[in-house]
Order: C-alpha cells, then sequence, then structure tokens
C-alpha cells in the first residue's frame, strides 16, 4: 500500500485542532486521523469543526457496534433477557460492563465532562450530515476476554479484583486517572497501572487495536471507496494505527481481522477438570461406604453441609430472597456433582422468579450502579451478584469439601 504523509497541519485548509491531526494519501483515499481527548469538551469541538468544512465524505470512530449501541441506546440493558444472559454464560461480561460504566458515570459527575464526548459528536454529526459511520474497534467483550487469557492463570484474580476495585471505589477520582483518559478510554484508564508493566496486557489491549483498527480502515473504507475519511481515535491509538496505515496492508484484510477477534478456546485439562473433581468426590463416597457406612454418611453429608452452607452463605451476602437461598443450598451439593449446570445459574433463576425486576429497575441501573450500595438496591444488579456469589460460593464449597473427604480417607481422621 503505497502512502504520502503529512503532519499536522493537514492539507485541503483543515481548522486548527487541540488535539493532533495525521493525514494518510493511500491511492485516491484521504485518512485524516484526529487523536482525541476522551474526557475534553475541546476534542468534541475538534470533531464538530472538522465535519463542519464539508471536506469528509465518511466518518470512522473508535468505537465497537456494542459499544455504540450502548451510546446510542442507553436503555438497551432493559432489551435483554436476563435468563438468556446466565444461561449463554455471559453474566460475568455483563457485570463487567456496568462496572465500567458506573466508573465512566462517576467521572462525568466529578468532571462534569461525559466521557466519549467526541465520539457522541461524530455519531451525531454523522447521522446530521447522512455520511456514513464506520465502527473499527474491536468488540470490547473480545477485548477483555483476550486481555484476561493473556496473563497466567493465577494472576487473573489480581487483574479482577484491581478492575473491580478501581471501577467500585467511592474514592475521588484523582487529576492523575483524568489525565490517563485523555490518551485512552475507560477501558485502557482502568487496566493503565497493569498494562504499563505488562507487555502481555499492552498487546491485547493497545497494540492489538491499534492493528485492528487499520484493517478495519482497509477492510470498510479501501482505498477509492471515499475521498476523504475522518478517523477519530483516543490519541494514545494515533501513533500505532498511523503506522499500520503507512504500510502495506494485506490484500484480504478480513483474514488477518478475523484472527484479532479469536479468543482462545479453553485447554482440554480445564473443561476435564470439573468432571474429573465431580468423578473423584462420587469415588470418595463409594470408598468411605466400602468402608465403613456411617463414614459414608458421614462424608456425603459433610459435602452437603460445606457446599450449602457456603454458596447458600453467599447468597445471603447478595441479599438474596429466602427461597433463593433455601433454593441454592439444596442445589449447589447436586449442582457441584454435574458440571452442566451451575448453581449460580439455579439461585439466579430463582431470584429471578421471585423478585422480577421491574420497569424502573432497568429505567435507573445505569446511575444505581455507581454507588456499592446500588449494586443491592436494583434488582438487575443484585440478579447479577446473586449468580456470581453462588458461583464463587459453591466452587469454594466443592474444593473445601473435596480436600475434607480426601483427609478424612487417607489422612487418619474424619
Amino acid at each position: 500500500m503505497s502512502e504520502d504523509e503529512v503532519l499536522s497541519p493537514a492539507p485541503n485548509a483543515l481548522p486548527a485542532t487541540s488535539g493532533p491531526l495525521k493525514t494518510v494519501t493511500v491511492g485516491a483515499t484521504q485518512y485524516t486521523l484526529l487523536g482525541t481527548a476522551h474526557v475534553s469538551r475541546e476534542s468534541a469541538d475538534d470533531v464538530d469543526a472538522l465535519l463542519a468544512t464539508g471536506e469528509f465524505d465518511a466518518v470512522a470512530i473508535e468505537l465497537c457496534a456494542a459499544r455504540h449501541h450502548s451510546m446510542t441506546q442507553p436503555d438497551a440493558m432493559g432489551e435483554q433477557d436476563l435468563f438468556q444472559v446466565f444461561k449463554q454464560g455471559k453474566a460475568g461480561m455483563v457485570a463487567a460492563s456496568l462496572a465500567l460504566g458506573a466508573f465512566q458515570q462517576r467521572i462525568a459527575e466529578q468532571s462534569g465532562i461525559q466521557p466519549g464526548a467526541e465520539m457522541r459528536a461524530a455519531v451525531e454529526q454523522s447521522e446530521r450530515l447522512k455520511l456514513p459511520l464506520l465502527l473499527i474497534d474491536r468488540d470490547v467483550g473480545t477485548t477483555l476476554k483476550r486481555v484476561y487469557h493473556s496473563v497466567p492463570w493465577w494472576q487473573r484474580f489480581g487483574l479482577l479484583s484491581g478492575l473491580l476495585g478501581s471501577v467500585l471505589s467511592r474514592q475521588k477520582i484523582s487529576s492523575e486517572d483524568i489525565e490517563k483518559l485523555k490518551e485512552g478510554d475507560v477501558l485502557e484508564a482502568t487496566f493503565s497501572e497493569f498494562a504499563a508493566e505488562s507487555e502481555a496486557l499492552y498487546t491485547p489491549l493497545i497494540r492489538e487495536r491499534d492493528r485492528y483498527m487499520a484493517l478495519r480502515l482497509a477492510e470498510t473504507a479501501p482505498p477509492g471507496r471515499y475521498r476523504h475519511v475522518l478517523v477519530v481515535i483516543g490519541a494514545g491509538h494515533l501513533q500505532g494505527t498511523g503506522e499500520h496505515l503507512d504500510a502495506p496492508l494485506p490484500q484480504a484484510p478480513a483474514e488477518e481481522r478475523e484472527t484479532l477477534e479469536a479468543t482462545p478456546a479453553p485447554s482440554k485439562i480445564w473443561k476435564a477438570l470439573p468432571w474429573v473433581v465431580s468423578a473423584l468426590v462420587l469415588i470418595g463416597f463409594a470408598i468411605g461406604f466400602s468402608r465403613n457406612t456411617d463414614l459414608g454418611w458421614q462424608l456425603v453429608s459433610e459435602w452437603f453441609l460445606i457446599n450449602g452452607v457456603l454458596s447458600a452463605g453467599a447468597t445471603i451476602i447478595a441479599l438474596a430472597h429466602p427461597v433463593t437461598v433455601l433454593a441454592t443450598f439444596v442445589a449447589a451439593p447436586l449442582t457441584s456433582l454435574n458440571p452442566t449446570i451451575g448453581a449460580g445459574f439455579v439461585a439466579a433463576g430463582v431470584e429471578l422468579y421471585m423478585r422480577r425486576p421491574k420497569v424502573r429497575d432497568f429505567a435507573t441501573l445505569r446511575h444505581d450502579v455507581t454507588q456499592l450500595k446500588g449494586w443491592w438496591k436494583n434488582r438487575v444488579s443484585r440478579t447479577l451478584l446473586v449468580f456470581l456469589f453462588a458461583t464463587l460460593g459453591s466452587a469454594a464449597g466443592t474444593w473445601i469439601a473435596g480436600f475434607r473427604i480426601a483427609g478424612a480417607l487417607f489422612g487418619g481422621e474424619a
């Protein structure tokens, strides 16, 4: 791909901007990359000013379809079938998205600036001017999954706890955090402390997305399709994305783009582990009964009590309905022996039946989750907590009870 790069100021008498501009010309198409600050009114003004010139016949923005839908349809959560969210294993992703949204709302409340105002301006102006709008960023869920899989399993708990701690903390957001958002989006700011010291995180969070956005431009706005494309991206992506556009890109960009969308499949060991644990527990019961009937019943009762109490106790922490707590107590020991269904799924299903979210719960969801107590107040977010806590309680109960059984059988004491 040939290129003719011109650094800011851009040609064609474009107005001066607060953010950096980089223009790359490829064949008959000119790409003007505007580096924006995601917490800045000036960046939104830059977008308005550039599009007001009439120089552009297409607009590309650093959003994926999911984030674009969330921005243009803020009440979209109310359209989701929560039961299907749990059934499809998306509860954790929805909870993470809500937490990130809460962090974003806190920034807006404390700074008076809504993060992503420049993206909103690009969406609104492209609609008003009837210009094609190109969504070039990778799906936020895919990025989160690739970030998660990029670190060793023993570091993932620290990563997740750091994420939840940063977005749920009620401390005032520091000026340093605001400055980080001027280089990247909420996702990048949240992981910046980890990414700065970890190549494994920096690659899926920054470097891969630079490449992905360049590939999406080559795919959706190839040379000759449009005359002049305005590309609105965070300033932290300007150099990397621009360099990829400068260099020759593949003739079939979709093929490489799909490789950057792939998430590693669970290893066979991790997929088999729940079945192995279940088999070992059942074998432990059989050995116990073969030695002594009382020992066998003791092992069974301890399995049910430890698993049931920990799972039910976790749902109590989530302020679940009493019927949900009872159902979880009964179901957890059984679901722990059947990896095809989890205690969290049962708990969430009962909670939805007993306390079906109302319209106002969906309407106030985005505001409620900005406060820690709001996660327990709102029926939607509380059901997510019931699912997550019951799952964690059951997992803890399975391992604790499993070691208890092993100790009773081979450690010489019950």
